[in-house]
């Protein structure tokens, strides 16, 4: 949420920017300033609509990326749930195991939501897409959730809800 704050503001400051600059060029060509004058003043223009165009392209990517992931993870839990009922019961059972483990190592909300997609193969990017938060965070989150579990870090994570299923 942070992170679309940070943009939102970008947005709204090149665009007074653009705005104010471009009244004053317009004051000074009715004014019958020097042509040098008028020329710095069009780059800050031209250089505020670029940062303005180079923020809403970012924004957009960000959007389109994360639909993709929720697409893709939607996509897959379609699939499991259309599979037989006792992979759905298997996966239930799974599912049940890893919550109990998260309230033994006592992980919080976010925590427990980071956990799942780390399980689920996502990288530390596109977990942070999806939660819309900084990359930052997630890595917080996930050195929370590894200390809290006495693990060294995410393959030893995955390994341990894996290690008695593949026997």
């Amino acid at each position: 949420m942070l992170r679309n704050t940070r943009d939102y503001l970008l947005l709204g400051l090149a665009g007074l920017v653009v705005s104010l600059t471009a009244l004053d060029v317009w004051s000074d060509l009715r004014e019958g300033t020097p042509v040098h004058h008028i020329f710095h003043e069009a780059l800050l223009v031209g250089t505020a609509l670029a940062l303005l165009g180079w923020v809403l392209s970012d924004l957009v990517r960000r959007r389109r990326e994360v639909a993709r992931l929720r697409y893709e993870l939607d996509a897959v839990q379609e699939v499991a749930r259309l599979r037989n009922p006792e992979l759905r019961k298997a996966r239930a059972e799974l599912s049940d195991a890893i919550d109990a483990q998260f309230s033994d190592w006592q992980l919080s909300p976010s925590e427990r939501e980071v956990g799942r997609l780390l399980l689920k193969g996502l990288s530390i990017k596109e977990i942070a897409s999806l939660r819309e938060t900084h990359e930052k965070t997630v890595r917080q989150h996930a050195s929370a959730i590894y200390r809290k579990a006495e693990l060294p870090g995410r393959h030893a994570f995955a390994a341990w809800f894996l290690e008695d299923l593949l026997g």
